[in-house]
């Protein structure tokens, strides 16, 4: 079918671009610029092609295509479709802003290549129908990063950012190629479809539990998640767009394995309940120390790296498909907050008055909580609870806590009319939409993601432990203009803004290792 042949067209499209942008490693001809983007809109229109036929067809495809000797095994289905359309679009846009950006550097056309062949190689991985060319393709996305992390070679925190990417993804590739290996040694196929339909089916062997476990130690280590997220707070050191483009499949790669092997996760409680107290803790650290940024894209990087634990979170929990909706969300919006980070700098330094609106007080902060928990309950019994697992309703409310702060400051007793009704119209927007958004979700996926299953003891436990230490992090973030200041408190804040120094132990570790071993 030829609608089974548009994902392969889109990558194609990428590594075509790739080559032609390698032939002038130097400054970029605008002649090339025009092409690169031209065939990354060729790539958007056909993922969005590949998107609109599974929305009308409700079909997943399996294809094993043959190109010049080069077998590739390409799986369209609710997972594969819309993060294939989210990588083209995310990459059509970084291209874009990259010929600009880049306009004039010495090495532009070597940057636009890797940029565009790291492109090919996640849409290649979340395509892919078989287990050899999704580790091929994973491991093709950290060494295309890594030549990325180290445009500007000569200077040394490049370097170490560099060096610290590889030995992470070298773990992770280390392990999604063990995870590989096991399935295929306890299901004598490699064809990702079949695997899932005989862990559905027959159950889960000890080799199928032993590769949930590295699955989730290579989703972890990709996903930049603590203590080895070092790397990703310090790709400030490469040019903003490859920030961006970490957020078109890269860093949220984590994430999709585990989705796409949902079968083989849910099978292991264990390991899900480690996913959820591994990722919600980094999340929660995360959201702490972002706070104490002083630099833009330094805080993103941090805020980063609390909303892939949130997804791991998310996973370990059993909600797979809100986990799909996260990377879909947060790319969208992080890709643009890392692309206008310099527009940022510039609005804050021209404000006449930096900071929040009105500060809070402890009355305040409690009766934001009251009144935003208040609005969900009531906009969730408009929707319907009663479908809705105990996992899906403890998120919505964690995700209300989100806006503890605005409504904090709208509820200040200095605050103008007008931002406390701004704040109102926040919540009521973010709980309907929530509850739609889920609702989309679900019916997207449904066939091909299992539903949330019933949560044991342990699940309720995680529960109720991520409810409270999320709405106890929201508080703290909400009277952070309160409490920040205060003596008690300066050395903790000094901790939190060197990330507890797992980082500098990590830089300790490889740190006798050569700058030049980096390259």
């Amino acid at each position: 079918m030829l609608f089974d042949l548009f994902p392969a067209v889109s990558a194609i499209a990428m590594l075509l671009a790739a080559a032609l942008a390698a032939t002038t490693p130097g400054r970029l001809p605008l002649a090339i610029k025009y092409a690169c983007e031209g065939l990354a809109l060729v790539a958007v229109a056909v993922a969005l092609v590949v998107f609109a036929g599974l929305v009308t067809s409700g079909t997943t495809s399996s294809l094993l295509l043959g190109i010049g000797g080069i077998g590739l095994s390409l799986r369209i289905d609710p997972v594969s479709a819309p993060l294939l359309l989210l990588i083209a679009f995310i990459g059509w846009v970084v291209i874009r802003y990259t010929a600009t950006y880049l306009d004039g550097e010495a090495r532009e056309g070597r940057f636009m290549g890797w940029l565009c062949a790291a492109l090919a190689c996640v849409m290649l991985m979340v395509t892919a129908g078989n287990l050899g060319q999704l580790v091929l393709a994973w491991v093709g996305t950290s060494v295309t990063l890594h030549q990325l992390l180290l445009f500007y070679a000569d200077r040394p925190a490049a370097q170490r950012a560099a060096r610290k990417q590889r030995i992470v993804a070298r773990m992770g590739d280390s392990a999604l190629l063990f995870a590989a290996l096991l399935l295929w040694g306890g299901h004598y196929t490699g064809d990702i479809g079949t695997i899932l339909g005989g862990v559905a089916r027959d159950g889960a062997s000890r080799l199928d539990l032993a590769a949930a476990a590295m699955l989730a130690a290579a989703a972890m280590l990709k996903s930049a998640q603590f203590p080895f997220h070092g790397w990703l707070t310090e790709v400030m050191e490469a040019p903003t767009p490859v920030s961006a483009l970490l957020h078109a499949g890269i860093v949220n790669a984590g994430g999709f394995v585990l989705i796409r092997f949902v079968d083989v996760m849910l099978a292991a409680p264990g390991v899900l309940a480690a996913l959820a107290m591994i990722g919600g803790l980094s999340a929660l650290l995360g959201g702490l120390v972002m706070l104490t940024q002083p630099a833009v894209k330094t805080s993103l990087a941090w805020s980063t790296i609390a909303q892939m634990g949130f997804m791991l979170l998310q996973c370990g929990l059993g909600l797979f498909a809100l986990a799909l909706l996260h990377i879909l969300a947060h790319s969208l919006y992080k890709a643009h907050a890392f692309l206008s980070s310099g527009g940022a700098v510039e609005r804050i330094a021209a404000a006449a008055r930096p900071g929040p609106v009105a500060v809070p007080s402890l009355a305040a902060v409690g009766r934001s909580f009251l009144a935003a928990i208040g609005i969900y309950v009531v906009i969730g019994l408009a929707f319907g609870f009663h479908d809705k697992s105990p996992q899906a309703i403890a998120l919505g409310a964690i995700l209300i806590f989100g806006i503890a702060y605005l409504f904090a400051q709208g509820l200040a007793n200095a605050a103008p009319l007008a931002l406390t009704r701004r704040v109102i119209a926040y919540a009521l927007a973010a709980s309907v939409g929530y509850f739609t958004l889920h609702g989309a979700a679900i019916a997207l996926t449904a066939g091909t993601l299992p539903p949330t299953p019933a949560p044991d003891a342990l699940g309720w436990v995680l529960i109720a432990t991520a409810v409270l230490s999320f709405g106890a992090v929201a508080f703290a973030q909400a009277t952070f203009p309160l409490w920040s200041t205060h003596p008690a408190v300066a050395g903790l804040r000094v901790h939190l803004a060197n990330g507890l120094y797992a980082n500098a132990l990590f830089d300790r570790l490889v740190g006798s290792w050569a700058a030049r071993g980096a390259r």
